[in-house]
C-alpha cells in the first residue's frame, strides 16, 4: 500500500495521476468525503460524495480505516475496500492527509508512506491562491495546517519535493519502482 500525503495545494492530486498512468496496475482508493464538489470532480472517481449522516453512520460502525475531520468536512477511506484489495495481490494507493496516514500506519504498517512537499510556503500560498477555490480565510487556515502536516513529515518512508512537477513525477515513480517488479503488470 502506497500512501500519499501533502499539504492542501502541494501537488498530491496531480502528482498521484501520474503516478497511475506510470504504473496501471495500482488501483487508486477513492475516499469518501462530505464537502462538496469542486468544479470538474466526478463522484466515484475524485472522491464519493457523501452526507454528513452517512460518514458519521460509518464511524459508528467501524467502516472507515482511517477518517479525519479537515477543514470542517470528514474524509475517509472504505477498510472493506482496502482489505479486499490487498487480500486480492493487489497494490494499492491512497491519497490521504497526515492524520490518515497515522491510522493507517498503525493498521497497515507495512504500507509505503511518501510526503510530498511544496518547495516553500510562499509557492504553496500563490498554489493555493492561483487555484482560485478558497477564499482568503481558508487560504490562511490551509497555510497554518500546511506548517502542521511539514512539522509530521518524519512519519514519511520517502519525501518529494514538488518544485518542478516533471522532476516531482520522475522522483515520485523512482520510489514506486522500488517497491514494485514491473510498471506495467
Amino acid at each position: 500500500m502506497f500512501i500519499l500525503s501533502a499539504p492542501s495545494g502541494a501537488g498530491k492530486t496531480t502528482l498521484g495521476r501520474a503516478l497511475r498512468k506510470t504504473f496501471p496496475h495500482i488501483r487508486y482508493s477513492v475516499s469518501h468525503t462530505t464537502r462538496p464538489p469542486r468544479l470538474g470532480e466526478t463522484d466515484g472517481v475524485d472522491y464519493f460524495f457523501i452526507s454528513r449522516d452517512q460518514f458519521e453512520d460509518g464511524i459508528r460502525l467501524n467502516r472507515w480505516a482511517e477518517w479525519a475531520r479537515v477543514h470542517g468536512y470528514y474524509y475517509g477511506t472504505s477498510a472493506t475496500y482496502l482489505d479486499q484489495t490487498l487480500a486480492d495481490g493487489h497494490d494499492v494507493l491512497l491519497d490521504i492527509d497526515v492524520q490518515g496516514t497515522r491510522q493507517l500506519l498503525e493498521r497497515y504498517p507495512d504500507s509505503i508512506p511518501i510526503f510530498i512537499m511544496p518547495p516553500d510556503l510562499e509557492v504553496l500560498r500563490k498554489r493555493l491562491e492561483t487555484r482560485g477555490t478558497d477564499s482568503p480565510e481558508v487560504i490562511a487556515k490551509r497555510l497554518a495546517a500546511a506548517e502542521e502536516e511539514i512539522n509530521q513529515k518524519h512519519i514519511y518512508r520517502h519525501i518529494v519535493i514538488n518544485d518542478r512537477l516533471p522532476e516531482a513525477a520522475a522522483a515520485l515513480c523512482d520510489v514506486i519502482r522500488r517497491y514494485t517488479s514491473s510498471p506495467r503488470r
